[in-house]
């Protein structure tokens, strides 16, 4: 864990439960994309930087997840570097307890504050083409989080950020996280018709060929709305579908999958709602939904 792996050229990463990116700007200054998913995490990467004698400038966040962050204020205090994140991922990694918020849809109880759901606050400023070393471009990924983003470096390595999950991952855990399932299926198709050197997702292996896994999230996606459909032939309420999904998975119910996963199947209501393949009702003060 925390082995740090060439990609190509100056272009790395440090394997751990979220990929870390890291660029050689010059012989003595790199820069990181993503952080690790807390201070744990940041003290390894410091220890790698100081043993390879590097100095660090920036942290670059693909998205504001508590994984892809929690590093950041122990490494931003321990070097001054600076911190960059997109768009309203921008305003979460400022003010963190807005992620277990959103998924909790409410003030937040203590057990959830924790940095699995909560990284601690760093200063971050917003990301745009301007602030990023010659030859880096924005990707927009939008779907899995707000305003998500992975980064191609001037060696044409693409950090995918959380666009796709491993076969492995979805196989094991069935239901990955999404907050809007149009954007996120948008997202990978045009991931599948990208070309690089290489592809570093966060969550599976680097590979240079990404199309088959895409196709696979593609259709997992399709998969689970079928199978939401098939549960709302007669009008269920929320906590009941979900609880029929986790068992049809075999998939084992916790606070934190409560959240993640009970969030991401209001996220494809929405969507099914918004594609005309949902209704919603009410019926004794309970709010239901059935399929069109």
């Amino acid at each position: 864990m925390y082995e740090l792996t060439q990609a190509y050229g100056n272009s790395y990463y440090l394997e751990s439960p979220a990929k870390i990116g890291l660029f050689r700007l010059n012989e003595t200054d790199v820069c990181l994309i993503d952080s690790g998913n807390d201070k744990d995490a940041g003290r390894k990467v410091r220890q790698l930087l100081d043993a390879k004698g590097w100095r660090l400038t920036a942290i670059y966040n693909t998205h504001a997840n508590a994984d892809h962050i929690g590093g950041n204020r122990y490494l931003q205090g321990q070097t001054g570097c600076r911190i960059y994140a997109p768009g309203i991922d921008c305003c979460i990694t400022r003010n963190p307890v807005l992620e277990p918020a959103f998924l909790y849809g409410g003030y937040p109880f203590r057990d959830l504050r924790h940095k699995f759901l909560m990284a601690q606050s760093s200063d971050a400023e917003p990301l745009t083409e301007a602030v990023l070393p010659e030859g880096f471009s924005i990707l927009p990924l939008p779907g899995h989080f707000f305003d998500m983003v992975g980064l191609r470096t001037p060696d044409d390595v693409v950090y995918l950020a959380d666009c796709l999950s491993s076969r492995e991952t979805l196989e094991k855990y069935q239901i990955s996280f999404i907050y809007d399932v149009g954007a996120y299926l948008e997202t990978l198709e045009k991931v599948k018709g990208l070309s690089a050197r290489v592809f570093v997702p966060s969550h599976a292996e680097a590979t240079g060929e990404i199309a088959p896994l895409a196709q696979y999230n593609i259709d997992k996606v399709h998969e689970i709305a079928e199978k939401i459909l098939s549960l709302c032939a007669e009008p269920i309420g929320f906590e009941e579908l979900l609880g029929q999904l986790f068992t049809s998975y075999r998939l084992q119910m916790s606070l934190e999958q409560y959240l993640l996963v009970g969030g991401t199947v209001r996220s494809y209501l929405a969507w099914l709602r918004d594609t005309g393949r949902m209704n919603f009702l009410f019926e004794n003060n309970r709010m239901l939904w059935v399929r069109s």
